[in-house]
């Protein structure tokens, strides 16, 4: 009995050791898009884009390669568009809103050094996005999928 706890307790690390490759891989994938795309549309002059421009259009870009590998790839949901890319979105919003909130919080009201803010927003982002994405927006998994989703 004690050897079949301890199949089940490595099972269950192996399975979340490769959900969170899954979702590693594809946010670094989704950082090198972002940083290629907005790197590219400053530099090519016919597209007329300034840095911000640039950087929302990779912005979004990389938000929208982000929801479709996280569904088919990271999580394997088999959840409707309808219902998982308004999360989805919600979700990256918000991202977005701790990135901006962070360093107006802890650099101007704290007066901690920028890299503290940073810091935060590194490590707090991906860890929420993480557990909201499997816990809200992908929770529908296929059929198989559901030994790959953390207890």
């Amino acid at each position: 009995m004690r050897a079949v706890r301890m199949s089940e307790r490595r099972s269950t690390g192996d399975a979340r050791l490769r959900l969170l490759a899954r979702f590693g891989s594809v946010g670094i994938a989704a950082t090198i898009l972002y940083a290629v795309m907005a790197t590219a549309l400053v530099e090519w002059q016919r597209f007329g884009l300034s840095p911000v421009g640039a950087s929302l259009a990779a912005y979004a870009a990389a938000a929208l390669f982000s929801y479709l590998a996280h569904k088919f790839v990271t999580f394997a949901s088999s959840g409707s568009h309808r219902s998982e890319a308004p999360r989805f979105l919600l979700l990256t919003a918000t991202g977005f809103a701790v990135a901006y909130a962070a360093p107006a919080l802890l650099t101007a009201k704290l007066s901690l050094p920028p890299i503290i803010a940073t810091l935060v927003t590194c490590l707090l982002v991906p860890a929420v996005n993480l557990l909201m994405l499997d816990r809200w927006v992908f929770a529908q998994r296929r059929r198989g999928q559901q030994r790959d989703r953390p207890p």
